[in-house]
């Protein structure tokens, strides 16, 4: 293997020869944690005037550090900052800079902090950041199935169980549905933020620090709730980010459910909406077809989203405390799936508004398969008839509905009377989609009614966000 003949490490004192060329490259993160250097630069900042505070620096040395730093910040915005391997990461990067701008008064910021309470400083403000984007994309998902919901709270689909017609529901309960799933989402993710925003800064490398730094300071001018309580586990602790991947894998899960649905939607053999055209694409060789290549790809994306949680568990299932180096590997999963989410959660509360209900379709598809079947058997139940006997009655009436190839509501009234001479007339009041539908008339039920009570408490509890 080649040498390296850069020796100007920060770290470089201890050592004899120069570190290993490959060595460099292998262990080096600058090329993905560089994302970070808003939060390292506002965790410096912080810094800085605690140790003002503290006396530990001067006024004059603390105004040139700041001075300094918001001038790389401008110059990494810009695209100028010129970033090196042989640096490491963003923190060494930001620091040697900082120096060579403002000469030997940059070398004392480090002062009383490390790169692994700096590191672990950085990460969770950077998480926080992105947990208040993804918060946002949520909510703007769930206005959007709110929108469709309260549309369509009357378009009468068929429910499915083992992907069978079960009962008949409103498309507008469907998405309700969908809005619950993302409602626990948004609730686990704000409970996630509770445990990032703590602040490490000060922990140090593991021990603490013997300079009289002010933890307390540092964590409210960076917007922590409080310090963390333990330097040891500070700054070796990863669950934030093992919690974020747990939610994500959650949600991308939901995600997933809904690209099925629409995936099966869209097909030939349901067709019972539309997607925009924007969102699908078209086939090299088949002009007929219309892909719904976005709910597919969000689909597979779970996959991807999965796997970066069985990562970071697998990252830090072994590691003594505290921090170890392969606590470098937890970046690129965890900047990957929330990349991942906010595309994912952005796609569709674009594509989401815009999809299109084939009505007549879905009400077709709900009168086949028997949707009224269990209406039979409460019409019965309510005519005195126990509720065992009723289900049997309704299944021996299916029975020769389908040898008759006939719906419920097509058997004529001394059909069904072969059966039970509890049914007389009023039966097919009960056996009609939209009498089936509106019956469900309590809360958390179909009715459209309680669709459009379910869209006004939704949208209530969406406005105090």
């Amino acid at each position: 293997m080649s040498k390296n003949n850069d020796q100007n490490k920060l770290w470089g004192g201890r050592f004899t020869e120069p570190t290993d060329a490959f060595v460099q490259r292998f262990t080096a993160s600058v090329d993905f944690d560089r994302r970070l250097f808003q939060q390292d630069i506002d965790g410096s900042v912080a810094h800085a005037k605690m140790l003002v505070k503290a006396g530990i620096l001067t006024a004059a040395e603390v105004s040139k550090i700041l001075d300094g730093l918001e001038s790389i910040r401008q110059d990494i915005t810009d695209d100028k900052f010129e970033w090196s391997v042989a640096l490491e990461d963003v923190h060494m990067n930001i620091e040697a800079a900082l120096t060579s701008r403002i000469g030997d008064v940059g070398k004392k910021l480090h002062t009383g902090r490390s790169r692994n309470d700096q590191v672990a400083t950085d990460i969770r403000l950077y998480v926080r950041g992105e947990i208040d984007q993804i918060a946002e994309l949520i909510t703007r998902l769930q206005s959007a199935l709110l929108g469709v919901a309260e549309k369509e709270a009357s378009t009468i689909m068929p429910g499915f169980t083992h992907l069978q017609t079960a009962q008949p529901v409103s498309f507008g309960h469907h998405m309700m549905a969908w809005y619950e799933m993302l409602d626990r989402d948004y609730a686990r993710l704000l409970d996630c933020r509770k445990r990032v925003n703590v602040s490490p800064l000060g922990a140090a490398a593991l021990a603490g620090t013997t300079y009289p730094i002010d933890r307390y300071f540092t964590a409210e001018q960076l917007g922590f709730d409080a310090p963390t309580r333990n330097s040891l586990d500070s700054v070796s602790d990863r669950d934030f980010a093992i919690e974020l991947a747990s939610f994500a894998s959650i949600l991308m899960m939901h995600l997933s459910r809904f690209s099925e649905e629409l995936v099966l939607w869209t097909s030939a053999q349901f067709n019972f909406i539309d997607l925009p055209d924007r969102f699908c694409t078209g086939s090299s060789i088949m002009p007929q077809k219309k892909n719904p290549d976005v709910p597919e790809l969000v689909r597979g994306k779970t996959g991807r989203v999965h796997g970066h949680l069985v990562s970071l568990l697998t990252l830090m299932k072994s590691q003594p405390l505290a921090y170890n180096k392969d606590n470098q590997e937890d970046k690129e999963p965890l900047f990957d799936l929330i990349d991942t989410v906010k595309d994912c959660l952005f796609a569709y509360s674009q594509m989401m508004p815009a999809v299109s209900c084939n009505k007549d379709e879905m009400y077709a598809a709900a009168k086949q398969g028997y949707a009224t079947a269990t209406d039979l058997a409460d019409y019965l139940v309510k005519k005195g008839m126990p509720f065992r006997d009723a289900h049997e009655v309704v299944g021996k009436s299916v029975a020769f509905g389908i040898e008759k190839k006939k719906d419920l509501a097509e058997l004529k009234l001394a059909e069904l009377q072969n059966f039970s001479d509890l049914i007389t007339q009023d039966v097919f009041e009960v056996l009609t989609l939209e009498g089936s539908v509106a019956a469900r008339d309590h809360i958390g039920g179909t009715a459209p009614i309680q669709v459009l009570a379910a869209v006004a408490t939704a949208k209530t509890d969406i406005s105090k966000r």
